[in-house]
């Protein structure tokens, strides 16, 4: 895999392989041997399916800095589910549904792939397509500073999105 320092594979596999498990032990809620041997199975499976689709790369998301942004992260939760149930429940919603267009400064990869889905959070708004510079936003209300709201979601969650690359 290009762009993975040597031992990311490794470290991305196990990662990934203990999550999946992690899940499943939530999901099945049995300590059962042979529930624990198909869970095994599964996140197996499950983790080879991931690094295929989603092959790991190098950097990727600094977990630590982006949990410190949770209440940031909750609090935008709050708002946008909010705004929506708001418009959805008023008698004439004010919508002008619309696309636009994000020039984005992450590049492709997990951090990108993180801020889609955070700013995704923000009222009425849902990443839908782009390209290596752009990523295109469907908007309830395109009659809102959509770009400069995704602009300010992208410096509060840089350093956590994109980290510096390791030495070595």
């Amino acid at each position: 895999m290009t762009g993975v320092p040597e031992g990311g594979l490794t470290r991305a596999l196990a990662v990934r392989a203990l999550l999946y498990f992690a899940l499943w032990i939530v999901v099945d809620q049995s300590a059962k041997p042979a529930n624990l041997v198909f869970g095994l199975l599964t996140s197996a499976a499950a983790t080879w399916a991931s690094v295929k689709l989603l092959p790991p790369t190098s950097g990727g998301v600094r977990l630590g800095q982006l949990l410190m942004l949770l209440p940031r992260f909750l609090w935008q939760s709050l708002v946008a589910g909010t705004d929506v149930a708001r418009r959805a429940f008023a008698p004439q919603p004010r919508l002008q549904p619309g696309f636009v267009d994000y020039p984005v400064g992450l590049p492709r990869g997990a951090g990108r792939n993180a801020f889609e889905l955070i700013a995704s959070l923000m009222p009425g708004t849902v990443a839908s397509d782009g390209t290596p510079e752009v990523i295109e936003f469907h908007c309830l209300d395109t009659g809102q500073a959509v770009v400069e709201q995704l602009a300010a979601e992208e410096r509060a969650y840089a350093k956590a999105l994109q980290p510096a690359p390791r030495d070595g």
